[in-house]
């Protein structure tokens, strides 16, 4: 207890020192997008086809690094991450109708890498 009180002392203290509010960010060295566990398989295939319409898809089709027909979660997210990674890695290019969600973890895998641009 007295710890928790000593930080909040130096806290207060900083921030009345400073004269300004201490602004702390949490940087992460990437962003991806991916799909929900919870979607339903018809969003996610609405997802793939929105996606694929606009963007270059082969990496998810036959013969793709990141080929799985009978995963389509995994399909969907690379799809997904496609679109979010293309338009700036804004959070609303990652709702997908509230399907996707934002990781900060790599979820590449195998020879499947998922794309990452640095902004």
């Amino acid at each position: 207890m007295a710890k928790a009180q000593i930080c909040i002392c130096f806290i207060i203290f900083f921030y009345l020192w400073s004269g300004n509010f201490v602004e702390v960010k949490a940087y992460s060295r990437g962003a991806w997008c991916v799909a929900k566990p919870s979607a339903t398989n018809d969003r996610l295939q609405q997802n793939i086809d929105f996606v694929c319409s606009k963007m270059d898809c082969n990496i998810i089709k036959k013969g793709g690094a990141c080929y799985s027909p009978e995963n389509l979660i995994n399909a969907a997210s690379v799809a997904m991450n496609i679109y979010y990674q293309t338009q700036g890695r804004r959070s609303w290019n990652c709702n997908f109708e509230g399907s996707g969600l934002v990781g900060v973890t790599d979820p590449s895998y195998g020879n499947c890498i998922y794309e990452f641009r640095r902004q």
